[in-house]
């Protein structure tokens, strides 16, 4: 350790964080590059290039910028398709053209200051769907632990090639992949966030060396290039093609950075800006299209190894990429004596945590609906594809946040007793008062077209029900309204006159009260009608009750 770092805890601390995180992400990473069909080599390249980048203009402090399961998912679905055959310098082109498309992606959505759109997939939808993505690269490995081939053509064809291929199994293989599922297992349970993988990979290593495995038909990684990797140049011919699905990839790398940021921000930290995270993640995957790496995006397992041990800041991160920049120039002979059956075992473990049984009941618990809607971006991910299975989350999630907002609640209002306190009548307060001939209803959420007949019909069943004289809505809970809501609030003032029920307005905020000033209304109404708060609305219905007072009073 170097004299600064020991005259300084918090580098000291970054220094240890990075090179446990370093014990974590290498490995994985090298697992994720062959979850999208690249080489091992691509892994470290996108441990090195992409997360600099990121350390360099990232708002998290200890977010880890590296590849993660669900892109590498992403990744292997979109470049079956372009590279069918699997031809590995077709393949590295595509990727870098991939992960250049999602770097422009993000790039631009930064300048349009897009960062609100990663809140556009619900906890619920997004729960499903990485369950969805849990289960593919599950399946997506089970031909590595035993020893077997099969050609992909989906979640349920390939379910059954394994199944018709199981008599073909590889004893040996299965052998290592359980030992190390067990391995990492033992230690994740007893020493959590502890170097597991590296351990892993270090005995595949010396268990292929002493035993000869790849001569007794164990398959290998093989051969790893040494050194830095080359510059590489996207393909733009292949722009067309990659363009949807490196929109989808976009979406996820950032919905994952800024779920993973926000998740492990101490109090002390920065804000997460998603704008700029937008502008970051932009770069670091541009940046490391140029050097071959995958599309890439924060992990949230290895930011929680990063803070964890005790780190504070994005030099964390530059340690791990420079324990990357070591591997690849020391340790790459070793690398390629790995049996693929141990990069298999390493990406079930971390990959099966995506899959949150807990998660679904506590979901079902609250909300029914929202229960349904995660099912739905689940079996979207497994009938549909990864990619489609996106644009299905999207879907439900547009649709469920449709639905809420078309729903607003209207509330009969009435008095805590002996207090001044307002508040929804319930079964919950039995002994609330209201008051004979007045009814108070408050209306939530923003008020716009596509709600306002809802609202309208809720407000006209509860005035047919309590025949009020008076009937006033509280509208301090209301923060936008819309020219159709606005039409059917004017429609509502009408409707009351018409039926002799007088009308009033209160609680408006100051947007909303420009609306209706502008619109003439407030006019109509009148000072006597529009009253500045809820409250004044039981004040001035029993003043006018007792002695019919000329103006109204507030408090």
């Amino acid at each position: 350790m170097t004299p600064s770092a020991r005259q300084n805890p918090s580098l000291r601390l970054d220094i240890v964080a990075g090179l446990t995180a370093a014990a974590v992400v290498l490995p994985k990473a090298m697992a994720y590059a062959t979850v999208a069909g690249l080489p091992v080599a691509v892994g470290l390249y996108t441990a090195l290039i992409p997360m600099v980048v990121y350390a360099l203009l990232g708002t998290s402090r200890v977010l880890s910028f590296s590849s993660t399961a669900t892109l590498a998912i992403l990744a292997a679905t979109q470049l079956a398709l372009v590279v069918p055959d699997g031809d590995p310098s077709v393949l590295l082109t595509a990727a870098a053209t991939l992960s250049a498309l999602t770097g422009i992606l993000l790039t631009a959505a930064s300048l349009l200051r897009l960062g609100f759109v990663a809140n556009f997939i619900s906890a619920p939808v997004l729960t499903g769907f990485k369950a969805g993505i849990g289960f593919v690269i599950l399946l997506d490995q089970i031909p590595k632990l035993l020893g077997i081939h099969i050609t992909k053509a989906g979640f349920f064809r390939d379910l059954g090639s394994i199944m018709q291929h199981l008599p073909d199994t590889s004893l040996l293989t299965l052998a290592i992949a359980v030992t190390t599922m067990l391995l990492l297992a033992g230690m994740e349970r007893k020493w959590p966030h502890s170097p597991a993988p590296l351990v892993a990979v270090a005995g595949g290593i010396a268990a292929s060396w002493l035993f000869g495995l790849g001569e007794q038909g164990v398959s290998t990684i093989g051969l790893i290039p040494q050194g830095f990797p080359s510059l590489t140049l996207p393909d733009i011919s292949l722009i067309e093609e990659l363009l949807p699905g490196a929109l989808g990839i976009a979406l996820m790398s950032f919905t994952e950075s800024i779920a993973a940021g926000r998740a492990f921000a101490s109090p002390g930290d920065p804000p997460i800006k998603a704008d700029r995270e937008l502008l970051a993640s932009g770069a670091a995957n541009l940046g490391g299209a140029f050097f071959g790496a995958m599309p890439a995006g924060g992990g949230t397992s290895q930011t929680a190894v990063v803070r964890a041990v005790g780190g504070r800041t994005q030099k964390a991160s530059l340690v791990t990429a420079g324990a990357a920049a070591a591997t690849m120039l020391f340790l790459a002979p070793l690398l390629g004596l790995l049996p693929n059956a141990v990069l298999a075992a390493v990406v079930i473990i971390y990959s099966v945590g995506l899959i949150q049984p807990g998660e679904f009941t506590r979901i079902r618990q609250v909300r029914v609906m929202e229960f349904h809607w995660a099912l739905v971006a689940f079996a979207g991910v497994l009938v549909f594809g990864t990619l489609k299975g996106i644009i299905v989350a999207i879907i439900i999630s547009l649709l469920g946040l449709s639905s809420q907002a078309s729903r607003p609640r209207v509330y009969v209002i009435g008095r805590k007793r002996g207090t001044d306190v307002l508040r929804p009548v319930s079964p919950e307060h039995p002994d609330d008062e209201t008051f004979d001939g007045l009814l108070i209803l408050r209306p939530e959420g923003r008020l716009f077209f596509a709600n306002a007949q809802e609202v309208a019909d809720q407000i006209n069943a509860l005035a047919e029900q309590h025949q009020p004289r008076v009937m006033a809505w509280d509208m301090s809970r209301v923060f936008d309204i819309e020219y159709s809501a606005l039409e059917m609030l004017i429609a509502g003032e009408r409707r009351a006159t018409d039926n002799g029920v007088r009308f009033w307005l209160a609680g408006l905020n100051p947007g909303v009260l420009k609306v209706v000033r502008s619109s003439g209304f407030a006019d109509k109404l009148g000072r006597e009608r529009m009253l500045v708060k809820a409250r004044a609305v039981i004040q001035q219905d029993l003043g006018e009750q007792a002695t019919r007072p000329s103006t109204p009073t507030d408090t």
